[in-house]
């Protein structure tokens, strides 16, 4: 761990094991065939992806055969701790200013205690998740990211939805795998990201105290708002200086793509693959939209976590893909993925004539 890491990753996951909700009911039975069912789905929805998207990985490796990804079926601790796993190779490189101290052992604790509630509280809410940055074994001595499958929110989701299983666990995998391919085909876009997320991570890290009570009354006023059911009430962006927006939203923008793109493959497989797939996404989309069923509590993890960003995200980020297509198609899209001074900026993205109009002239 670097000494100026500001959070005691291990004592985070450690916490958030002990702080995460039990998954649905299941026997033995039902839980083996729901691990094996997954695994057999994130390994097929691999060819689909590359089919529907055109795209293939820079390594010329066929996805249908050699899969794009490491894939793990994962309980909720597993997904909690696989993600300390990740924040922590997100800010092992941490430095800090000139003449700065390296963080407290309590200053890391308390951090590990927040960040520890906070994935305790997310991995009952993620169905699944492509993680670029922890490599995990890939064919023939190669590395691949690692494509996480959270069994029991699969589980949990498909029963309250009533959905067909099979459909859904497969619909589940092309959005991951669809994320798996974004990264296999752009190799680039890893060092990328991380860069630019450990730039605004550092320069969070070595704050030295411009937010002090500012930033403590502006998410007590966000929480505030949020019991409220105000809509409007800001999220964690709104504690951010001019310089750390900027960096924020310019991820945002490279996350929107990433989702909508995920998002738009994962439907465009169509019925001859997945033959609920409307009213899978219906279903789906009128469980993401029930905003009017949520409790205070859920309320405020969504503004304070930026749940409804990640939400807006998805959104944004599908239009732009569905209108660039139309515009020049599925291979004037993939230009997207060939360097980083292709991918659209915070205002592209919501803007996508800008976007080709820019690159394809």
């Amino acid at each position: 761990m670097s000494d100026f890491a500001p959070v005691d990753w291990p004592a985070a996951a450690r916490l958030a094991d002990r702080l995460v909700q039990p998954g649905p009911e299941t026997d033995l039975a039902e839980a083996t065939a729901l691990v094996v069912d997954l695994r057999r789905s994130a390994g097929a929805a691999a060819g689909h992806v590359a089919r529907i998207t055109g795209m293939t990985p820079a390594d010329g490796s066929d996805p249908a055969v050699a899969g794009v990804s490491h894939v793990l079926v994962v309980d909720r601790s597993g997904w909690a701790r696989a993600n300390t796993e990740l924040l922590a190779s997100l800010t092992a490189g941490l430095v800090a200013r000139p003449g700065a101290k390296p963080p407290s052992r309590a200053v890391r604790l308390a951090g590990a205690a927040q960040a520890g509630a906070v994935l305790a509280v997310l991995s009952g809410k993620v169905l699944g998740q492509f993680d670029p940055f922890t490599q995990g074994p890939g064919p023939e001595g190669s590395t691949r990211g690692r494509l996480l499958l959270v069994a029991p929110n699969v589980l949990q989701v498909e029963r309250a939805l009533g959905v067909a299983p099979a459909d859904f666990r497969l619909w589940v995998a092309l959005h991951e795998q669809t994320h798996a391919l974004q990264f296999a085909a752009a190799p680039w876009l890893t060092d990328h990201l991380r860069a630019r997320s450990g730039q605004l991570i550092g320069d969070l890290a070595r704050d030295e105290g411009h937010r002090d009570g500012r930033s403590a009354r502006a998410l007590a006023g966000t929480i505030a708002r949020a019991l409220r059911g105000d809509d409007d009430a800001p999220g964690i962006e709104a504690l951010l200086r001019p310089d750390e927006r900027r960096v924020f939203e310019e991820v945002g923008a490279v996350m929107a793509l990433l989702e909508g793109h995920a998002d738009v493959a994962m439907d465009a497989v169509g019925r001859s693959v997945v033959p609920t797939v409307r009213r899978i996404r219906a279903r789906f989309e009128a469980r993401r939209d029930g905003a009017g069923h949520r409790g205070p509590v859920d309320r405020v993890l969504r503004r304070v976590l930026g749940l409804d960003l990640k939400l807006a995200q998805y959104r944004d980020g599908a239009a732009f893909v569905r209108s660039v297509t139309r515009t020049v198609g599925q291979e004037g899209l993939n230009a997207v993925w060939s360097a980083p001074s292709m991918l659209p900026g915070p205002r592209e993205i919501t803007d996508p004539r800008a976007w080709v109009r820019r690159v394809h002239g």
